[in-house]
């Protein structure tokens, strides 16, 4: 019976449903109380606290970013060498440098084009020009395409016409503009050969890959088709210095592709594809840096300079270039500004490399652009304050004065240069000269070279029978 009984209300109670968490009063209670925070300790309430204020600056993050938009990005990670992503991106550039180098017109093209210009244009009375108005230009564009192909259609276009002075019948020489197309085309052709040697296509030019360019440019240079076999190389590192010289001048080690076709040293390069059929003299050649005689001139200097031919120039050795003229303050503050420490870390082992004399050089011999006057200016400013002051001055010109009356001249007083030099400059701070008083004066250069070197002052000094010297053979 008993046993009966207790299995019946056994069964009725496993029937019997448990009641929901919810539906418990208590456990209602228990929750309100823990969310009010009421029952918990200060760390507790400081951790809810905490949460709170970092949700209310979360979504004050994201109302500003959905306000501004969605920020591009600025920054690509550069792809591992011989990763698929790699060769997609070499392949990718080939094809499209092979793209862009089949629009350009080649040597067949401009000679068309230059006859198509000359059969349709007319001849000016007054000058005998050959010029063409709108109308012919139109034309010459429809027979140059007709003849050559699309390809010419992009330089007749009206803005391209708008570009060139037009005389009082509203006509253009027909010259200039073809000029301008065989400049245009010539570096455009120069971009496609840069970029192509561009390995990680960033659009700049390490050392190695513009001394690659003008490698493959020297075949093509008329001027220097004998340079030897074994003077190559370091013409090309003569070559490529006054690239980065006057392109990177923050010294990253890299030069912008643009800045370079824009620069006055890709032109002067491209001087040398003209043979010179008059006799052209030592001299005249040496004017021009990337030619054959300058290049060798150079090298032969810094083997002279060289006494113990290890391949670096100490301060003594460069105290003998251009024949001891240059200060020896000047001496000092190149190697202080411009030359880095030796391994060792001692004083005296700071020495001058090819490079870097290659910048000296070029600094020297270009006073006048910005470029050589930032470079001369850093040696000039001897406390490294951004200014010369006239105890600089006073300081940098008593090794000039010391030299000047060892060469047996005349007695100067060096307050009288201070104040030449004051008056030349005339600094928008009476009291300091700063590099951009010297470029704006546009005697910067002269002014270096009185402080600097005997010569330059001599020169300065004499400059009134050094220009009636130039002038006599003029009149002749």
């Amino acid at each position: 019976m008993y046993s009966g009984s207790s299995d019946g209300e056994s069964h009725e109670a496993s029937q019997r449903k448990i009641p929901p968490a919810s539906s418990m009063p208590w456990v209602r209670n228990l929750r309100h109380f823990i969310g009010s925070g009421a029952g918990l300790g200060s760390e507790a309430l400081m951790e809810l606290e905490t949460k709170r204020i970092l949700l209310e600056i979360f979504k004050e993050k994201q109302q500003k970013s959905a306000e501004a938009g969605a920020i591009p990005s600025f920054y690509k990670k550069k792809p591992e060498e011989g990763s698929i992503s790699h060769r997609v991106q070499r392949l990718a550039k080939y094809r499209f440098l092979k793209k862009q180098s089949d629009l350009l017109l080649n040597a067949d093209d401009l000679d068309a084009m230059w006859v198509c210009l000359r059969e349709n244009c007319v001849i000016d009375d007054a000058t005998g020009a050959e010029k063409m108005n709108y109308e012919d230009f139109c034309h010459i564009a429809s027979v140059c395409t007709e003849q050559i192909g699309p390809k010419c259609r992009r330089f007749f276009s009206p803005s391209n016409f708008m570009k060139f002075e037009k005389d009082e019948s509203g006509r253009i020489a027909i010259l200039p503009f073809y000029l301008y197309v065989m400049r245009t085309v010539s570096l455009t052709q120069a971009r496609i050969d840069m970029s192509e040697l561009d390995e990680d296509s960033d659009g700049f030019l390490q050392p190695h890959e513009m001394e690659a360019y003008i490698r493959g440019l020297i075949p093509n240079l008329a001027q220097l088709r004998d340079m030897p076999a074994a003077f190559v190389q370091m013409y090309c590192r003569i070559a490529a210095r006054k690239f980065f010289f006057f392109c990177d001048p923050h010294r990253r080690g890299k030069a912008c592709i643009k800045k370079v076709l824009l620069s006055n040293c890709l032109q002067e390069l491209m001087e040398l594809h003209q043979e010179s059929e008059e006799e052209v003299t030592d001299t005249e050649q040496a004017e021009n840096w990337f030619s054959l005689t300058s290049a060798q001139r150079i090298c032969d200097m810094f083997l002279a300079l060289d006494k113990d031919m290890n391949g670096t120039l100490s301060k003594q050795e460069l105290k003998d270039y251009a024949d001891g003229s240059l200060t020896e303050i000047f001496i000092e503050r190149v190697f202080d500004e411009h030359i880095r420490r030796g391994k060792s870390g001692g004083g005296n082992s700071r020495e001058m490399d090819f490079e870097s004399f290659l910048d000296f050089v070029l600094a020297l011999e270009n006073k006048d652009t910005p470029e050589g006057l930032t470079y001369l200016f850093r040696c000039l400013d001897l406390n490294g304050r951004g200014f010369l002051t006239t105890a600089d001055i006073h300081s940098l010109f008593r090794d000039v004065h010391q030299k000047w009356i060892e060469g047996g001249n005349y007695e100067l007083c060096i307050d009288d240069v201070r104040d030449e030099i004051w008056d030349m400059v005339k600094p928008a701070d009476p009291l300091r000269v700063m590099l951009a008083d010297l470029l704006a004066c546009k005697q910067g250069g002269t002014v270096a070279s009185m402080l600097i070197d005997v010569r330059g002052f001599w020169a300065h000094d004499n400059r009134e029978n050094l220009l009636q010297e130039e002038e006599e053979p003029e009149e002749e």
